[in-house]
């Protein structure tokens, strides 16, 4: 017995100065996403709503982060109980917790592994905000947020990547998100529209985006803090998988960018800047659940059918009628599942894991488990969300009244505008330092 223990503490893992620099790092990347996800929905909105918009994916990095400390944690990532939640009392309050104590069976202290999940949890349910421009009350969607979170994240989080979670344990393959962040985002944001309705002026009025340099520096954003998103969720770089997630995510979302484009120059004429932004982030999305699985071939494949099924995705809104502001259903509700099914038919069996899909001799078993993934995830989200809308709905209200959505949400919840107009312009002192205007003669002269 005594040499058995002496065995196993030889061969425990040690913490590693490099893993946890690397993963800290990974970290702050995710925290940025979470901003840049704000510039990229905030340019994508009318201008009298930008403010808000940038709120709603903001205020997430303050109710998300106090709630994962309390409790979240422990929900999502402690003891099993029934394959469903987890639980474990040191992690409430992140008091129970040694500073070298480290995430089992890794080289990190469970300090950093904490400090990741929990950007991951914050831009969950600003994702989902995306959906929903224009017409929520800041205070329900406070409200909304904090339920959500703790009703539908942290539960779901611990199904995909909890020890003991049911679909962890069936061996769902969702490397860094596609289950548990995107398709729950989507489904999320697809059950609130669907209780709360269209904006005002929906298929009548244009709603075009106010500042496209701001959703190309949003989609910037992204695209870098992604890299940490991906290549973070091996926990660290002894095996080479988490640079193949790096190749990986570049490949798919170039792909996926080129793909939208080219659908878009098809389907309607032009390239625009728009598509492309939207282009990177579907295959973002896409390759999330994928990458670890995939060769870089595989994300080619992965992000080229993203870009063209999420392109065709986005106007599924003006032919059903749900109103879905900024395409969150569009891109991250059919991205994530493009990418997570496609597991089951493009993983190699030679990176993350041993699992094969179709394509690669493994037949169809995982391709099974992946949609199980899916599908449980998809359908939890959506009735859990809009119950929750539901509740909220008829209790304080989701909705700011009509009069303050048409003159402008952000003055009517946050007392300010994006922009101040008022010297711009116009007045005796702004005409005095203009050019005269050319005489008659000039004009001769000129002619």
């Amino acid at each position: 017995m005594a040499s058995a223990i002496t065995t196993l503490a030889a061969d425990a893992p040690t913490l590693s100065a490099a893993n946890t620099g690397f993963m800290l790092i990974c970290s702050a990347l995710v925290m940025l996403m979470t901003p840049g996800l704000a510039f990229f929905y905030g340019g994508m909105v009318r201008v009298k709503s930008s403010l808000n918009m940038l709120m709603m994916s903001f205020i997430s990095l303050g109710i998300v982060t106090i709630l994962w400390v309390l409790y979240g944690f422990s929900l999502a990532f402690g003891t099993d109980s029934g394959s469903l939640i987890g639980w474990n009392s040191d992690y409430v309050g992140l008091s129970g917790i040694g500073i070298t104590e480290l995430w089992y069976g890794y080289t990190i202290p469970v300090y950093v592994f904490a400090v990741f999940q929990l950007m991951f949890a914050v831009i969950t349910p600003a994702l989902i905000s995306g959906a929903l421009a224009d017409r929520v009350k800041f205070s329900a969607w406070i409200l909304f947020t904090a339920l959500w979170v703790t009703v539908v994240y942290f539960p779901v989080a611990h199904w995909v990547w909890g020890a003991g979670g049911w679909l962890f344990e069936m061996g769902v393959i969702d490397f860094a998100g596609g289950t548990a962040v995107h398709i729950n985002a989507g489904a999320a944001a697809l059950g609130v529209i669907l209780v709360i309705g269209k904006r005002v002026g929906f298929k009548k009025d244009p709603m075009r985006p106010h500042s496209l340099p701001l959703v190309m520096l949003g989609a910037g954003l992204l695209w870098f803090g992604w890299f940490g998103f991906n290549a973070g969720s091996w926990l660290g770089n002894d095996d080479g998988v988490g640079a193949v997630m790096f190749v990986n995510t570049q490949v798919a979302t170039a792909a996926a960018m080129l793909a939208w484009l080219a659908y878009e120059k098809l389907r309607h004429g032009s390239f625009t800047t728009l598509g492309a932004a939207s282009g990177a982030v579907a295959g973002l999305v896409a390759i999330t659940p994928a990458g670890g699985a995939v060769s870089p071939l595989g994300a080619i494949a992965v992000g080229a059918i993203a870009g063209v099924l999420c392109a065709m995705a986005v106007g599924l809104k003006y032919k059903f009628g749900y109103d879905d502001s900024l395409d969150v259903v569009g891109v991250h509700l059919v991205g994530g599942v493009a990418g997570s099914l496609l597991v089951g038919l493009f993983a190699t069996g030679g990176v993350q894991s041993d699992v094969a899909g179709l394509f690669y001799g493994g037949g169809l078993e995982q391709l099974g488990k992946q949609a199980i993934g899916v599908f449980s995830v998809l359908a939890y989200s959506l009735v859990a969300s809009a119950v929750l809308a539901l509740l909220l709905d008829k209790t304080i209200g989701m909705r700011v009244p009509e009069d303050d959505e048409v003159t402008g949400i952000d003055q009517s919840e946050h007392a300010e505008t994006a922009y101040d107009f008022s010297g711009a312009g116009g007045g005796a002192a702004a005409r005095s330092t203009a050019a005269p205007a050319p005489s008659a003669a000039s004009k001769k002269v000129d002619a």
